[in-house]
């Protein structure tokens, strides 16, 4: 798939991240496009609005044992 500046778009599932309110979520399995030189990813608007209806509603979270460190030079 190709796009009208000559991009190569690939259909892929990947996992979506994003910080709301002090809180980390992690998406897997999202359905997007992506830029195979460039790695950016594209949502089609239905799947935009069901990532907001995850984040909102906190659907059956799966909670994780993780550790986070903090960068500082």
């Amino acid at each position: 798939m190709t796009n009208d500046s000559n991009e190569m778009l690939v259909e892929q599932e990947v996992t979506d991240t994003l910080e709301m309110d002090g809180k980390f979520f992690i998406i897997e399995n999202v359905p997007a496009r992506v830029n195979i030189e460039t790695g950016e990813q594209f949502f089609s608007p239905d799947t935009a609005e069901r990532l907001q209806q995850i984040i909102w509603n906190s659907e059956k979270p799966v909670y994780l044992n993780y550790l986070l460190l903090q960068f500082s030079a």
